[in-house]
This record gives structure tokens, sequence and C-alpha cells, in this order.
């Protein structure tokens, strides 16, 4: 397999990695005995978890090497956000408190990031994702204000605009999009001069002028109203849409007092559109987006886009779902040891891309196969699609060959969907893609033994 290829400094681990990442996709699972399949399955997967020599960093920088290639020319909206996996009720399992300060619960954080093709809305891959957790029984730290950004949890929405830039540096354009959390005077100031920010405002922060920001739309025409697709919070949730007025200028935003070098500009001029719902259905809280940009928006259609761009944050959420309680369950690993549990967590954080990556391409998509597939199993799957296409037109593969629609299809397939009735869901896609990779491991040792003969 060539997804851990060169990593962890031996050729075994990267074979063993690959087979746990493909068994979590296979199943939709992460615990470790459906993992493995067999007894030795298994064991081989606790050995490799266990390795010192494989780490969460190894098995990202891994992951992020196939979305390196798959921004190539796009335009690409890098989605970051933080997520906390909890272990409530259960022992510490040696990791420190997570949950409100007030109610502490063992557990451990992920702050992932993903690429998103601006102009298709494609998930194209992981980006980066920080694993941590606090050090056991560690009290709230004192004097959070005070504090250099360095010192305090909040340098991960830095630190991953800079992986970003790293990353994602053959794509025609980078924006990292991040909610209220990301909200930091000193990551607009230190942010990597290739990497545009969106974020949406928490603070209603002073400005050079005196005035605040919250308050300087109230001087500005409307520029348009514009319809926004509103994501859909979860299962059962079908999203809504919402018409929202628009509004856009240049805020100049006053460095704050507390925790910032001196290095630091004494102000920064940023662009603010604001997002307001004028007239929302009842029962419903009114959609209030106000949102700092280094993006030009110089009219209603670019504001409009920045709108657009910022509702792409709902795929890190959709990753976090797949992550978690709606789909790999993350919380329900028996696995305790910390370094195994965080090994295991970064294989999760891919293993949900890439379901969400093949569900999304049910549908039919333009990009590449290679976004969720390595090229033996891209070879594989051209082996076997003529196999699984019927007589009649409607049998047929209807999408191009090598894409990531025409894959999802041919997964389908051997999930059991028929191509008449319905679309497949997510039960079929699972059940497909267990097939498919025990079929593409057979076919790459069949090409293996055959070049050795």
């Amino acid at each position: 397999m060539e997804e851990f290829a060169g990593a962890y400094g031996d050729r075994r681990r990267a074979v063993a990695m690959q087979r746990v990442l493909n068994g979590v996709i296979e199943r939709q699972s992460v615990v470790i005995r459906k993992i493995g399949g067999t007894r030795g399955g298994e064991l081989s997967a606790h050995r490799v978890l266990s390795s010192p020599e494989v780490t969460p960093e190894a098995t990202l920088n891994c992951l992020s090497r196939s979305t390196a290639r798959a921004v190539e020319g796009c335009r690409v909206v890098a989605v970051q956000d933080t997520t906390e996996v909890n272990f409530s009720g259960r022992s510490s399992r040696g990791l420190g408190h997570a949950g409100r300060a007030q109610s502490p619960v063992p557990g451990f954080f992920i702050h992932a990031m993903v690429a998103v093709d601006a102009e298709a809305d494609a998930v194209l891959g992981v980006v980066d994702a920080e694993i941590w957790t606090r050090t056991v029984n560690e009290a709230p730290a004192s004097g959070r204000r005070q504090r250099a950004l360095d010192e305090k949890e909040s340098q991960r929405w830095l630190t991953a605009a800079e992986t970003a830039a790293e990353v994602l540096r053959r794509a025609r354009e980078i924006i990292v999009v991040g909610d209220r959390e990301s909200d930091i005077f000193a990551v607009f100031a230190r942010r990597p001069a290739k990497v545009h920010l969106l974020v949406r405002a928490a603070q209603n922060r002073a400005l050079a002028d005196g005035t605040l920001l919250f308050d300087a739309p109230e001087r500005w025409q409307p520029l348009s109203r514009e319809v926004v697709n509103v994501a859909p919070r979860g299962p059962g949730d079908r999203g809504r849409e919402a018409l929202v007025e628009l509004r856009a200028g240049p805020v100049i935003l006053r460095r704050p007092r507390n925790g910032l070098p001196e290095h630091d500009p004494a102000s920064l001029a940023v662009m603010l559109v604001e997002a307001v719902e004028r007239d929302p259905p009842a029962g419903v809280d009114p959609l209030c987006w106000r949102l700092l940009t280094t993006l030009p928006v110089a009219d209603a259609a670019a504001a409009a886009d920045v709108v657009r761009l910022y509702r792409l944050r709902w795929r890190i959420e959709q990753t976090f779902r797949m992550l978690k309680t709606h789909g790999l369950q993350l919380e329900e690993t028996q696995t305790a040891e910390p370094h195994r549990l965080f090994n295991l967590a970064a294989l999760a954080v891919g293993a949900a891309v890439r379901i969400i990556q093949l569900v999304d391409a049910r549908d039919g998509s333009t990009r590449p196969a290679s976004d969720a597939a390595d090229p033996s199993q891209v070879a594989a799957a051209e082996a076997i699609c003529s196999k699984l296409e019927g007589s009649t037109e409607r049998q047929r593969n209807p999408h191009p060959p090598r894409s990531l629609a025409w894959l999802s299809w041919i997964v389908a397939r051997l999930g059991g969907w028929n191509c008449y009735y319905k679309p497949p869901g997510p039960k079929t896609m699972r059940d497909g893609w267990q097939r498919f990779a025990a079929i593409a491991e057979g076919y790459q040792l069949a090409q293996s033994n055959a070049e050795n003969v």
C-alpha cells in the first residue's frame, strides 16, 4: 500500500497502519477487535499503534500528502475547528480533564483542518490535526488575557494557518476559515503572507477611530439581499434557506492591551462583512454573521462570496460528526493508553474524511478517484468495473473513468446497490468499501506475484 510508504522507519509498520486505516473505513468502527477482523489482525493493530516509532504527526503527514497533490491549481478553503472527545463515567485512562472546569471528565482534544475546493464544494482531504490532552488534574490557568499567544492552547489557530501555507502551497489561493473561537488579533497580525483569513467575529472590538466593531455596519448602505443555505445541524435536520441582508466595509482593529508583544502592529486593517436575516421563520433565531476577512471585498458579489466561503465551515462539523457520535463513535473505543489512543484518533480523522468523500461522490463528482484511493486501488477498480456493469445503459457506470464519482459507483455496486431506485445509503457504501478494499488488496498481491515470476 502506498499511502504510508516511507513512514515509521519500517515497511511492515507502514503496511500494518494501512490495514488499520482500511479496517476503520470498512467497518466504520474504531474498536480494535472489529478493525482487525481476526485475532491475528487485532494483535497486529495493537502492536503497530503501540510502537514508539508510530506517532500521530507521522500519520497525519502521510494523510496530508495526497491532499497536497489534490489542491494543485485550486482555490482552497481550509476549514478548522476543535472537538472534544471525553470518556464520561469511565476511569481517567491516563488522560487529563476535558469538559467544563466545573465538571471535568477525562478526555482529549482534536484540532483538525480539512481542505475544501471553494468552487466545487468538494472535500479534498486532511491538511493537519493536533491531538492533545491536558496534564492530569491540571487546574484552569489564571491570567489568561495577560499570557502571550504561544503560551495558550489558542496558538493552535495560528499553527494550523502556518501548516496550511506549507501543505497547500500548490493551491491557487488559500483561505483559512474559523469560527468565533479563532477571532484572535495576533492570528490576523501573524498570518502567513500567502494565506487569507476568514473568521466569524466573537468580540465587539475597539476600532482605531474609537468606535466599536459591531456598530460599524450601521453606517453602511445595504449591498444586496442573498439567499444563504444554512447547513444542517445533525441527523434529521435538512438545513434551511435564509434571506440575509449584506453590508460590507473596511475597519481598522485596534490592538488589545493585554497579552500581545510590542512587535504586533498597533492597528490592523481588515474587511467586515455582515449578513443579517431580517425576517426569520417563526420560532427560529435569525441568522447573524459578522465576518472578518483579509480578502478584498469591493462589491455585493464579493461580499456574497465571503458568506458562501464561510458557509463551507460546515465541512469540519460534518467531519467531527462522522468521527464521533454519528459515525465512527470514537468515544466508544476500548483503547485506553494515550499513545495508542492518539494514533488511532489520527487514523480516524483520515477515515472520517475518506467516508465523506465517497458518500458525497454518490451524486457525481469531477474530482479524481485518487482523492480517496491510492493508485493500486484505482487500478483494481479499473479491472473490476466492467464486471459490475449490466447490459442496459442504466446499469453502466455513467461517470468519467478514474473520477471519484466513478469509484463511488463501483463501491456502491459492491455494496449491493441495484442502480434503479434510490441512491445508495451510507451502509451500502460501507459494505461496498469493505469488499472493494479486500479485492484491491488481492489484486495488488496478484500483480506483485506476477512481477516476481
